[in-house]
């Protein structure tokens, strides 16, 4: 039995959000593969992390008896969101794009887990577990496209996931979410539903492929 930690930060309710309505389809497969394992699942949108602030920051490099109540209360929070990391045995995190970069309430999130000695440092303490990432987004930025350079979705989230915490990354991008609601992006609907089954099924692929090799 493993557990899953399911992240998802979309603005948007159930099927209106493409990054939830990949992230479902991954949680239903893991569930089905593996239905006596454990979700942990935060939705950051309706139950958002409070930004990190002086006394939870400064907490983390004071010893127990150092720490003021107002630090020992800030730091707990912090260390619930990071034992839950630690407990995970793969991560799920829905990342659509807003403004060219992820949304505030999973850098928020992130902001918390990040702790220096523990979850980052010489060696992370959740190293090496696999983290999926559904990176939505409304128009397309990948390598030849006009806007290629503004996607700091990925290229953060990869030095944060991985070259800080030591997570396995692996992404998911459904992209050209727009051009159903867009009349200018009409002509990209094919490309759209393209990417938006080839999401669905790499989410459905990879749940399945790491629920039964931790079953193993």
């Amino acid at each position: 039995m493993a557990t899953l930690l399911h992240i998802d930060s979309s603005v948007f309710p159930g099927e209106a959000s493409s990054s939830r309505s990949v992230t479902n389809a991954f949680r239903k497969a893991w569930e089905e593969q593996d239905p006596e394992g454990t979700v942990i699942y935060r939705d950051l949108a309706a139950d958002p992390v409070p930004h990190i602030t002086a006394a939870a920051w400064s907490a983390g490099y004071a010893t127990p008896a150092q720490r003021t109540p107002e630090q020992s209360a800030a730091f707990a929070a912090r260390v619930k969101l990071i034992e839950e990391l630690e407990q995970a045995d793969t991560v799920l995190i829905g990342a659509p794009m807003y403004n060219f970069s992820i949304p505030s309430t999973l850098k928020t999130w992130l902001d918390s887990v990040l702790l220096l000695g523990r979850t980052a440092g010489e060696t992370p303490s959740a190293q090496g577990t696999p983290v999926i990432v559904v990176a939505s987004r409304g128009g397309s930025y990948a390598p030849g496209t006009p806007r290629e350079g503004y996607d700091f979705v990925q290229n953060y989230l990869q030095a944060v996931l991985e070259g800080t915490l030591g997570l396995d990354l692996e992404f998911i991008v459904p992209e050209l979410t727009m051009a159903p609601r867009n009349p200018a992006m009409a002509e990209l609907i094919p490309l759209y539903e393209a990417s938006r089954e080839r999401a669905f099924e790499e989410a459905t692929t990879k749940a399945k492929e790491l629920a039964e090799r931790l079953a193993a």
